[in-house]
């Protein structure tokens, strides 16, 4: 005899800042199509919508599931999501890892309101913070380079991430990485959705708020900023709009020394003069080799732990290569 367990649907709601957010054990039943998916924890919470960690009921497989506050929003970040597994499969970009966009858009029917929500592929991470602050932020040299390549293969299909910042990016325990809510994403040339001010350009005088692959590099530089010298951000990024810019931020990268190693990628980052998102990728690649070999030569690390992350190191930018480019 085979036993099924009953799970029980929660319906509760929490509010947070005139948002609501579901709890975990919350069932998620599509009216449409009646997948079930249990709500396992919260990945994150923007201007749009909530992003949860799923389980689907049937299959066990985790999701990531978008919530939309806005139905006709929410629409508009699908149309864009379509659009892109469109231009891939036009593109003939075979090689590239399957990204999953869109696995699945339906409603869910809660207290008589119709929301509206998407699911797409997870991977098993934690946000880029909290992995660094566990890791190690030498694994930035790692989760930076995936991210290098996942926003290279969206720039090349045409689109701008947008609203790039830490909380929209999961690194798995190997350093590759996934980046979820999709909101900002938008056309290369329109108007960027959806951004953050910190990650802004236009925040800091630094250029506008068009959809291109500048914008996406110069929000990554400010991530690496916020990552690695919290403080002096912090402080520049408190003054008054007329006297912030971009010259703050060079600043910060000449003057700290846990930028250092980063300090020529940064620049051209915030200056805007990598000619496309490839030569960047190549750019980081370079610094990071550099800074192993510097480490082997002067570091007093035991053998066997340099070797271990030298071979992490090795092992993803094969991997990277290999599904990206084969």
């Amino acid at each position: 005899m085979v036993r099924t367990r009953k799970v029980k649907e929660k319906r509760c709601l929490v509010t947070t800042s005139s948002k609501w957010t579901l709890p975990p054990g919350t069932i998620i039943t599509g009216r449409w199509k009646g997948e079930r998916y249990l709500i396992q924890r919260l990945l994150g919470q923007g201007a749009n919508g909530v992003v949860y960690l799923v389980k689907q009921v049937k299959s066990s497989r985790q999701y990531a599931l978008k919530m939309g506050f806005d139905t006709i929003d929410l629409q508009s970040e699908i149309n864009v999501l379509k659009a892109l597994q469109r231009k891939k499969r036009k593109s003939g970009l075979t090689g590239q890892r399957d990204l999953s966009y869109l696995v699945e858009v339906d409603d869910y029917s809660l207290e008589g309101k119709e929301i509206p929500f998407y699911v797409m592929r997870y991977v098993k991470g934690e946000p880029l913070r909290p992995f660094l602050a566990q890791q190690g932020s030498r694994w930035l040299n790692v989760a930076g380079y995936s991210l290098l390549q996942q926003l290279e293969g969206l720039h090349r299909l045409g689109f701008t991430f947008g609203d790039l910042k830490p909380e929209n990016v999961l690194v798995s325990p190997y350093g590759e990485v996934e980046l979820i809510d999709y909101g900002g994403v938008s056309e290369n040339g329109r108007s960027v959705r959806q951004f953050t001010e910190w990650y802004d350009r236009g925040y800091w005088g630094a250029g506008g708020r068009t959809a291109e692959p500048s914008y996406d590099l110069f929000s990554f530089a400010v991530v690496c900023i916020h990552l690695l010298a919290e403080a002096p951000l912090k402080e520049v990024a408190s003054g008054l709009p007329q006297t912030r810019s971009k010259g703050d931020l060079l600043a910060i990268v000449q003057g700290e020394a846990s930028l250092q190693p980063y300090r020529k990628w940064l620049e051209r980052a915030l200056e805007g003069k990598f000619r496309s998102t490839a030569e960047a990728r190549q750019l980081w690649r370079e610094q990071v080799q550099k800074q192993v070999l510097q480490r082997k030569s002067k570091s007093s690390t035991p053998a066997w732990m340099m070797g271990a992350f030298t071979l992490s190191l090795l092992l993803l930018f094969c991997a990277l290569l290999f599904t990206f480019w084969k």
